[in-house]
């Protein structure tokens, strides 16, 4: 070997070694220095990939174990952090719920907790919840496990403040008839400002981001030409526009997933239930398979209540069994065909819907809730969540049927 080669060989070997040492001495400082939210010191554990390149991923501090199967309700901001709380926390103890929902980012667009002082989310902060850390401690004792609820594309606070990231219509910005006022999913500057609201939930503790509202408003496509918006990186798009939408919803789910990597979280979204039964649903973006297949879990909303005369049941809210059952058999069948298919963990109905009944309501008890929970079991789905608005749920449940 000539002088200069060896020289050469050398120089490069001292410049491998500084390198290494620059990485390790740069993690070391990064695990001193990063704080999270409540200033306690928090982890960054390095993990090693194919590539053999330094990867981190953040360890939040606490720790809980995935239940058998999840079995879980929803709980809203203020319920999380009022009285109420103790009471769902009794009920999920006492039962075979091992589950919590809790929203971090509302319908409206608030987050239920106040962040950090310099937080850019300060200002859309309703602090229901006084100390989020704390009640998240207080799950993993209990071992209930956490799951935070974040709505996307539905937010009247940052159409209201942004509506250049919003739909107008003659200038004004667009809502729908019951007020309520969507960001659109073309802009990815709306999924950065959804995504930093997940990491701050991922920093806090919760194990899992549930996404929810990951769409088009309902029957966008008949509005498509009367409203005002840009199309973002999908404008020169050869596609037609229902394809667009489709894209673009999946495209943010994807991205969600690849960025939330470094949180050790899980990723879930709700989806509505009939998309799984049709190509896809064209006016708000949902693609079931798509979808499902850049989700650890796929949640979808198969209440009763929601489902007009389908798969020839003319009242499906009459008949929770059936319903239930019914889509279940397609939902298995969709997400067989997928090469990785996620957990499967629908939205179940604990709630009267007295708008579809000119007289008395079909009311909904302890037969009916167990219902729904056997048509999944009988099917093989074994995770579930249950909704109630106001998060008062059924008494008496067998919640394994």
């Amino acid at each position: 070997m000539g002088k200069v080669h060896l020289k050469k060989v050398i120089l490069v070997g001292i410049f491998f070694l500084g390198a290494m040492l620059f990485i390790h001495n740069s993690e070391v400082a990064a695990q001193r220095e990063a704080k999270n939210h409540t200033g306690k010191e928090i982890q960054l554990q390095s993990l090693e990939i194919p590539e053999k390149i330094a990867r981190f991923v953040f360890n939040s501090g606490l720790e809980f174990d995935y239940p058998d199967a999840v079995r879980g309700i929803y709980v809203t901001g203020p319920s999380a952090g009022g009285a109420k709380m103790e009471e769902l926390t009794k009920l999920v103890e006492s039962t075979d719920l091992n589950a919590m929902v809790i929203d971090v980012k509302e319908d409206h667009g608030n987050i239920s907790f106040k962040p950090p002082e310099d937080s850019p989310y300060a200002d859309i902060a309703e602090p229901y919840i006084d100390d989020p850390r704390k009640m998240l401690e207080v799950l993993e004792e209990k071992g209930i496990y956490p799951i935070a609820r974040v709505v996307v594309f539905k937010d009247n606070l940052l159409a209201e403040k942004r509506p250049d990231l919003s739909f107008t219509k003659n200038g004004q910005l667009w809502k729908n008839g019951r007020g309520e006022a969507f960001v659109n999913p073309f802009e990815k500057e709306v999924w950065e400002y959804n995504l930093e609201i997940a990491k701050l939930a991922a920093e806090t503790g919760f194990q899992e981001i549930q996404f929810d509202y990951v769409r088009f408003p309902e029957g966008f496509g008949n509005r498509d030409e009367e409203l005002d918006y840009g199309q973002g990186d999908y404008a020169d798009s050869e596609k037609n526009d229902i394809k667009k939408r489709v894209h673009a919803v999946t495209d943010f789910v994807e991205y969600a997933r690849s960025d939330l990597s470094d949180y050790d979280v899980d990723v879930s979204v709700d989806i509505f239930g009939y998309s799984a039964t049709i190509e896809e649903a064209p006016n708000i973006g949902q693609n079931f398979s798509q979808i499902s297949s850049n989700v650890d879990v796929i949640s979808s909303m198969i209440y009763p209540s929601h489902w007009g005369p389908y798969f020839g049941i003319n009242k499906p809210d009459t008949e929770p069994y059936r319903i239930i059952d019914e889509y279940a058999q397609v939902e298995n069948q969709v997400l067989g065909a997928l090469e990785e298919k996620p957990v499967s963990r629908p939205w179940l109905q604990d709630f009267e819907a007295p708008w579809l009944y000119s007289g008395a309501t079909k009311q909904y008890g302890k037969a009916e809730v167990e219902d729904q929970i056997r048509a999944l079991n009988d099917n093989g789905i074994e995770e579930y969540l249950l909704w109630n608005a106001r998060n008062n749920y059924t008494e008496g449940v067998d919640y394994t049927p």
